[in-house]
């Protein structure tokens, strides 16, 4: 997985409102590019420092123009997002 693209960087921590438009910070794991787009994996910061990889809820954006994350509109793109995301971590814990 890349560590940077954009403005956006893998541990760079964002704030977002969540439904109840309650700010919410939430942390960049991961990103890759998958049919020329940018993708980025996030957690909830406060997750990703207390929580093992197995308890930590993963969300994963489209990143627009290099610094915007966007919802993934479709099932299908969701499912191609994170299975890739799936492989590229596992493959990287594969090299340690």
């Amino acid at each position: 997985m890349d560590e940077k693209m954009g403005s956006i960087e893998v541990g760079e921590i964002l704030t977002v409102l969540d439904e109840d438009d309650r700010e919410q910070e939430i942390e960049v794991i991961g990103l890759l590019t998958l049919d020329e787009k940018e993708y980025a994996a996030v957690a909830f910061a406060e997750d990703t420092k207390e929580e093992t990889d197995e308890d930590m809820d993963v969300f994963f954006f489209q990143v627009v123009d290099g610094e915007d994350l966007a919802e993934i509109e479709t099932d299908e793109e969701f499912e191609k997002v994170s299975a890739a995301f799936l492989e590229a971590s596992e493959g990287v814990g594969d090299e340690e």
